[in-house]
């Protein structure tokens, strides 16, 4: 998706009057939490010719290439879309494809993120894992719980309306065993009950592949992100295009519903 700021190269006449009030518009800095919903492996796959098998694969290698480039590019918070509640409808071969390539990525990597000062968290639901992959993905959470270079977060088997739903459940049992009044239940109180309680929202989610939606991702958390869609698939992602996301980020005014200085000129 190209991104164009100017039509012709110039400022409008109007923009050009609000340049001049306002010389020094205030933009945003680096985001300090980006999260990405990787889409495109097996599209990727089909327009290389190759089966969606290899595409998951090379989806992998993207992975690396993309916590290694959060690192170096200092940003504090990556969340991953990695699986989602409802991939369990794709057909079994290809699920167990999924999990095994999962597996081998904690397996074959968790020894050089713990190196790297990267902090694993994993959000969603335990049910229907597999309790070896399981197993490794607590293993994963513990090695690292003390690292401070990033924190990756690994949304796997994960739907942002059943979070939101446990999260009211959870709060309902409190109510109901006197612990909690229904007055105390505010946007505070069930944030700190979702998943991500303790990690700051996303400020940029960018999806590859070039759809337009969040499927289900952080549906709660998103509500002031900024959104960057690339028609690139995931499997050629990586720093420069991560950077192409960022760029694109920083050149927006985040207002949380408020006015900017330009337009309460």
């Amino acid at each position: 998706m190209k991104h164009f700021a100017r039509s012709n190269g110039s400022l409008s006449p109007v923009t050009e009057i609000q340049s001049k009030a306002v010389p020094h518009e205030r933009k945003p800095a680096q985001p300090r939490h980006i999260a990405i919903i990787m889409d495109g492996n097996g599209r990727w796959a089909s327009k290389h010719g190759l089966p969606r098998a290899i595409g998951h694969q090379r989806g992998v290698e993207a992975v690396r290439r993309t916590v290694r480039a959060a690192i170096e590019l200092s940003v504090p918070y990556l969340t991953l879309y990695s699986f989602s509640s409802e991939n369990w409808s794709r057909p079994a071969a290809e699920i167990d494809d999924l999990m095994g390539l999962m597996k081998r990525f904690i397996k074959r990597d968790l020894a050089e993120l713990h190196h790297a000062g990267v902090k694993i968290l994993v959000i969603g639901e335990r049910t229907k894992v597999d309790p070896e992959l399981m197993a490794l993905i607590d293993e994963a959470v513990e090695l690292t719980r003390n690292n401070t270079a990033i924190t990756l977060v690994v949304a796997f088997n994960y739907g942002a309306r059943a979070e939101i739903a446990k999260a009211a459940r959870a709060l309902a049992v409190e109510v109901a065993a006197g612990r909690l009044s229904p007055d105390d239940i505010n946007v505070d109180r069930l944030g700190a009950a979702l998943d991500t309680a303790g990690i700051p929202d996303p400020d940029l989610l960018i999806r590859t592949s070039g759809e337009m939606r969040i499927s289900n991702f952080l549906l709660w958390q998103c509500a002031y992100t900024e959104f960057v869609f690339l028609d690139a698939f995931w499997p050629e992602f990586g720093r420069e295009l991560l950077e192409v996301a960022i760029a694109r980020y920083c050149e927006r005014d985040r207002r949380y519903g408020g006015l900017t200085r330009q337009s309460a000129v």
